[in-house]
């Protein structure tokens, strides 16, 4: 299994209509088509529906080092609302140590208008997963 199928077993991020382009130890892309299912009720992007997109990359962008790597801090700062279009999260490690990574995702839309800024440090266990070379 690639660790791009890895990550298309993520329910959630499955209903949300969020997919993984481009995943590699310390950096990953993912994409979401603005739908009427990502609205809120002011008509604009549901701020979970960033969070969940921010979310999977950062996810894909530390487990791909190979271990099973789990979030124990998140944050997110959101700048401009959107209501239509692609949003994009593109994730990047800020630092990676044996036991702590941090990263910085940042949420852009269609234009690379910043959207969002998502920061998270994971837990990195020592539970080894196993992927396929290559994305």
């Amino acid at each position: 299994m690639t660790i791009k199928e890895f990550f298309g077993r993520d329910r959630y991020a499955a209903l949300a209509g969020i997919e993984l382009l481009e995943v590699e130890p310390g950096r990953a892309r993912a994409r979401m088509e603005i739908g009427e299912k990502h609205l809120n009720a002011g008509n604009t992007v549901q701020g979970g529906a960033i969070f969940t997109l921010a979310d999977l990359a950062f996810a894909a962008a530390v487990n791909a080092y190979g271990n099973l790597a789990v979030s124990i801090e998140t944050s997110i700062r959101y700048f401009k609302g959107t209501e239509k279009g692609t949003l994009f999260a593109d994730a990047r490690a800020l630092h990676v140590h044996k036991k702590l990574a941090t990263f910085e995702v940042r949420v852009s839309d269609e234009h690379d208008e910043l959207v969002a800024l998502f920061t998270a440090t994971a837990f990195r266990k020592d539970i080894p997963l196993e992927f396929e070379t290559g994305t």
